[in-house]
């Protein structure tokens, strides 16, 4: 059974399996280290929680037998991190909880329903409460243009419709590709052309370095190359209790190097 509805889940799991990295630092900060079996080799937060639970592949190559070995009562998943036809095959022989987020609401929901779906109806109320907080101070009267890099060879982008791009509003940039979706390809051309005045190049999936701002400011003079944190722009989850604070301190550095 795959389901998408809180109230498709008529009991409390004990034994989860979690197969997306934001979800899984979630399960833990609501509690639930003893419930939580096994998870990816991308799950690494809490680092010392991590270490402890049984590693099943990644979030694109599951080892489905060794899920299948662990006899999970809830598997967590997620519709764009996961392939379709790993978890369609796990949902023939354990109940699958699959989120779609695509925005800050999406994972504010996200978080009020697993909080449900495990009993942990105070923590989760006090987590999206603790974000709403972090993120209520006044919005950006003056959005920055920025295209935001998520992979190199060949360069992708982020579209209007997914949870990076909210997260750019929120950090106080305007989101130069927001007319295309998902995650489009484009070339330097593309992005000398724009009318952007940052690139920012994500820590994650692709691990860009100084050297790839090197290499890009060479061929973007006119553009301002900056790495940001990945997670704090693409992990939904207890991850967001930190990302309004990491995008105020980044507002207030690119302010001060203009």
């Amino acid at each position: 059974m795959i389901t998408d509805k809180i109230y498709d889940i008529t009991f409390i799991p004990k034994r989860i399996v979690s197969v997306v990295p934001s979800q899984t630092e979630l399960l833990f900060d609501l509690g639930l280290n003893n419930e939580v079996l096994a998870i990816t080799k991308f799950c690494i937060h809490p680092k010392e929680i991590c270490q402890t639970k049984a590693i099943v592949g990644g979030t694109k190559n599951l080892n489905l037998e060794k899920i299948n070995s662990l006899q999970p009562d809830l598997i967590i998943a997620n519709k764009e991190e996961n392939v379709k036809e790993q978890i369609e095959s796990l949902a023939e022989k354990f109940p699958v909880w699959l989120t779609d987020v695509n925005n800050y609401n999406d994972a504010l929901q996200m978080i009020a329903d697993l909080g449900k779906i495990t009993h942990k109806f105070e923590k989760a109320d006090s987590i999206i409460k603790s974000i709403n907080e972090q993120f209520s101070a006044p919005k950006f009267d003056n959005k920055r243009k920025a295209i935001y890099l998520i992979w190199k060879s060949p360069f992708m982008t982020i579209g209007s419709d997914t949870f990076i791009n909210s997260m750019m509003n929120e950090a106080g940039f305007e989101n130069t590709f927001q007319y295309l979706t998902r995650y489009p390809e484009i070339n330097l051309e593309n992005i000398a052309n724009s009318d952007c005045e940052f690139v920012l190049l994500s820590s994650e999936p692709y691990p860009f370095t100084q050297k790839h701002v090197l290499e890009l400011q060479i061929a973007l003079p006119n553009k301002k190359i900056i790495i940001v944190d990945g997670e704090m722009f693409s992990w939904y989850g207890s991850r967001m209790l930190k990302s309004g604070a990491y995008f105020k301190e980044l507002s207030e550095t690119l302010m001060n190097s203009d």
